[in-house]
């Protein structure tokens, strides 16, 4: 099995699972770009979010109701709170994110990363639920607005704050979490 493919592996051990319902599975993200990062998979094969129609809809209920129900189970606030999908994803099996805000971790390691979650290389789960409802597909992005989101300036998400590099970047989101 690929590394694309890991997230299957993973929620095919109940031991990874935080919480499950017979449509889907939330489990910690292995390498967390923030102090909370939870992927909620569906059980079903789902390839990403292009695979996805009309159809869907039920299942991304149940999915963005399984992503409030670990903030809860966690004890924290849902708006400390990102949830929805890369509109490039790179694991196969469609999967929600939620993570919060702070992006303190030690696998936060490049600008990409940065960009995935902070730019609209990130879907929000309400953006992408009403595209599939109103369109019946999920558009992909063209290669040019791909590289030109990726390219984006490390720019805090808290403050108007700009980074040169990343290390810089990580210590500042540092300083915020400490207030």
């Amino acid at each position: 099995m690929s590394w694309q493919t890991g997230l299957i592996k993973t929620i095919l051990d109940p031991s990874n699972w935080i919480i499950s319902t017979d449509v889907a599975v939330v489990i910690a993200d292995k390498f967390p770009k923030a102090r909370h990062h939870y992927l909620v998979l569906p059980k079903a094969d789902i390839a990403s979010i292009f695979q996805l129609n009309k159809t869907h809809l039920p299942l991304l209920e149940e999915l963005h109701l399984l992503a409030h129900n670990v903030i809860e189970i966690r004890g924290e606030k849902i708006d400390n709170f990102q949830i929805g999908f890369h509109a490039e994803p790179s694991m196969q099996r469609l999967h929600l994110h939620v993570i919060s805000k702070d992006f303190v971790s030690s696998c936060l390691k490049t600008k990409k990363h940065w960009n995935s979650f902070n730019t609209p290389l990130f879907l929000p789960y309400d953006s992408l639920y009403t595209q599939l409802n109103s369109e019946g597909t999920i558009k992909r992005l063209s290669k040019v607005t791909k590289e030109a989101l990726l390219a984006t300036p490390l720019k805090c998400n808290q403050c108007s704050f700009v980074a040169k590099n990343i290390p810089s970047f990580k210590e500042h989101l540092q300083d915020h979490s400490a207030l």
